[in-house]
């Protein structure tokens, strides 16, 4: 039986997969969860059905499936990420990431709602959109009571956590976990547990050799235990 993600109380690691050798990879070395994506060259795409399936068989962590059509956070074909969101739910995905952005840099509002209402009450993160808004605390406010938001993965700024460090140090909490990814580094690590952040996302960290290379166990342990220590 796959943990949950409430399990996990304090020092909750989260690592990229693009496939089941990576997510049983990540387990192994001791990531609490794993999100699932297709094509890293836009970012993270939703991935495709029988790969979904084979995860989901390989490992017993948590596996949050990428709900995204095209690099960007315009939403695009909803009807078609509504079709992909119900053949993914079939193949037995029951935790998502999603967020879209309206033209003026506002949450899709309207939009995810449509999208959240099909997932049934499914847990799900709130993706590096926020980082691309036009005014995060509006956007926090907007989405906090949103069924089965309970993470928003966040860089604190679009050109990652070098950038955003001090917005994450001084930002407000909220109902939701904070993971922090966009170029995470294990030195950020200190200040961001000092400030009471205990939720990390980490992909290229994962993979020494570049995202040409799958995820390595030993280097997902030395996330863990930086994260413990």
């Amino acid at each position: 039986m796959r943990r949950e993600y409430s399990d996990v109380v304090t020092g909750l690691l989260e690592v990229i997969a693009l496939t089941a050798a990576d997510a049983v990879a990540a387990q192994e070395g001791g990531a609490d969860q794993v999100e699932l994506v297709a094509d890293m060259a836009a970012d993270g795409l939703t991935p495709e059905a029988p790969t979904v399936t084979a995860v989901l068989g390989a490992v017993d962590i948590p596996v949050r499936v990428m709900l995204r059509l095209s690099a960007g956070f315009a939403v695009g074909d909803v009807d078609e990420l509504l079709r992909r969101a119900n053949m993914l739910h079939d193949a037995g995905a029951d935790e998502f990431v999603l967020g879209f952005l309206a033209p003026d840099g506002s949450p899709d509002l309207a939009t995810i709602e449509r999208i959240v209402h099909e997932l049934h009450g499914a847990p799900w993160t709130f993706h590096r959109a926020i980082d691309h808004c036009s005014n995060r605390d509006d956007l926090r406010a907007s989405i906090s009571g949103l069924t089965g938001l309970d993470a928003i993965l966040t860089a604190g700024a679009a050109d990652g956590v070098d950038a955003g460090i001090d917005v994450l140090l001084t930002e407000e909490p909220g109902p939701q976990r904070i993971l922090v990814g966009g170029g995470l580094r294990i030195d950020h690590l200190p200040r961001l547990r000092a400030a009471g952040i205990d939720g990390f996302h980490v992909g290229s960290g994962a993979r020494p050799n570049g995202w040409c290379s799958p995820v390595s166990a030993p280097a997902v342990r030395l996330w863990r235990n930086a994260i413990d220590d």
